[in-house]
């Protein structure tokens, strides 16, 4: 057993050791990454989390409350007792002082309070329970929609991430694709200057036409590199959108060959429903919370019923160290007269609060939520039209994108098919060479537009997916 759970260690080390080891990405893994480590991901995770602490708050709300307290307190001067003299009195002022200090019935005097000490003190545990509040229960459900509404968030956020990282991870195929291209045409115009150099060796052809061969082929190696540039900062791009670390090695696999772009047709009326966007359902989930808030001010108008308890113990004394002397010396006589103690206390009732009249505050503040609702709504219906309108709008740029493709294809086949025909003109001697390398422009400006054709259909596509909200799947 023993000898299990050392193996079962290892391979699970080494597992964590293999998927920080992970360097080569596909497209799929680059989401998968991303979803779980870029920021905003990270950030909408963190809100669930929240909400469902808000919850388990909001629960706790109805739990018991329980608080305890301890108190001591030394009063110097005490407050003077103020009362009416009255012949008799058990309180106050004796006889004797009173007909020596003049005092006459129905005249008011102040004298020491008899019935507090200078030092006092106080510990109590005091438990409450409530029994029914309309704004609680409403609370329960407010906070359960709290948490839905930071799920469709999520949601959305994670659409974001999808369509950011796709498109960083296409534009770095197509800047590869361009590298390859700028290296083949290097390849190209080299191996024709190196033949047009040996001509104008041989007296077949002049130096002016080696030298316009070379100076294309420094234009290229100059393209090369500002390619080789920006490729890197799509790799960054695309890092950065993952929150991959920069300082780890990082390589991205799949071919723009393996990209199937084939146009699909849009959804007919009645065949797709407004809420499988993720941005509708976080409307929806506001709409929601919004008639919670309405609920809530009319539950607020009904009474609150709560139960309490208290236990506690209090005692006085003439000075403050009495307050910790033991309570060897205390009597009682009958539980009703000790001396020198702590003594127990204790209290429970029921407890009922209701705001009877507000002043109309409450049905002003429901007037203005409705109002708040009744946004909301509006919002809905821009909300549709503006769907609509992208809905629209990604099903022409897709077909115009597609257009291009085709366009821009045949132009590359075309410009290809020209270029070798004037290189083999010119080889046979029957052409010149600067029809060789306005084909060979012609031909890698035909590439870098089908690329470029290739990549904007791609994003359409992408658009048009995140328009009929079926881009996370």
């Amino acid at each position: 057993m023993k000898f299990f759970l050392i193996s079962f260690m290892i391979l699970f080390s080494l597992r964590g050791v293999f998927a920080q080891e992970k360097q080569v990405f596909n497209l799929e893994e680059c989401i998968d990454y991303a979803a779980l480590n870029a920021v905003t991901m990270q950030n909408a995770i963190l809100d669930q989390e929240i909400a469902v602490a808000k919850v388990k708050e909001t629960i706790g709300i109805g739990l018991p409350q329980i608080t305890g307290s301890v108190g001591l307190q030394h009063s110097p001067t005490l407050a003077r007792f103020f009362g009416t003299y009255q012949p008799g009195s058990p309180f106050g002022v004796d006889a004797a002082t009173a007909s020596q200090l003049g005092i006459q019935p129905g005249d008011v005097f102040a004298a020491k309070n008899f019935f507090q000490l200078q030092s006092a003190g106080d510990a109590k545990l005091s438990v409450q329970q409530l029994i029914f509040n309309g704004s609680y229960l409403v609370g329960l459900q407010a906070s359960n929609a709290y948490k839905d509404l930071s799920v469709r968030q999520a949601n959305q956020t994670k659409e974001e991430i999808v369509l950011n990282v796709s498109k960083a991870y296409y534009n770095l195929l197509i800047m590869r694709e361009q590298e390859k291209l700028i290296q083949s045409n290097i390849d190209r115009v080299d191996t024709l200057l190196f033949n047009t150099q040996a001509l104008v060796e041989n007296g077949f052809a002049e130096k002016i036409d080696a030298d316009r061969l070379k100076v294309t082929l420094n234009n290229l190696k100059t393209e090369q590199l500002n390619l080789a540039n920006m490729e890197k900062l799509s790799v960054r791009l695309l890092m950065l959108q993952m929150n991959y670390p920069f300082d780890r090695p990082f390589q991205v696999s799949g071919e723009l060959a393996d990209v199937m772009v084939e146009a699909f047709d849009l959804p007919e009326q009645g065949d797709w429903s407004y809420n499988v966007r993720p941005d509708y359902q976080v409307f929806e989930a506001n709409r929601k919370l919004q008639q919670l808030n309405i609920k809530n001010k009319y539950a607020e108008g009904l009474p609150t019923i709560a139960a309490f308890a208290t236990l506690g113990r209090s005692t006085q004394s003439p000075d403050f160290n009495g307050l910790f002397q033991a309570n060897s010396s205390f009597t009682e006589v009958e539980d009703q007269i000790g001396v020198d103690g702590w003594y127990d206390y204790s209290s429970v009732g029921l407890s009922l609060n209701w705001s009877i009249f507000t002043g109309l505050q409450r049905n002003f503040q429901i007037q203005q939520e409705k109002l708040e609702l009744q946004k909301l709504e509006n919002g809905f219906v821009a909300l549709e039209k503006q769907i609509e309108l992208e809905i629209q709008q990604s099903g022409i740029d897709q077909d115009n994108a597609l257009k291009q493709l085709s366009v821009q294809t045949e132009n590359k086949d075309l410009a290809e098919e020209i270029y070798n025909i004037a290189k083999i003109k010119y080889e046979e001697g029957v052409g010149s060479n600067l029809e060789v390398i306005e084909a060979n422009t012609s031909f890698k400006e035909a590439q870098t537009n089908y690329y470029s054709a290739l990549y904007n259909a791609i994003i359409a596509q992408l658009e048009l997916k995140k328009a009929l909200g079926t881009l996370l799947n």
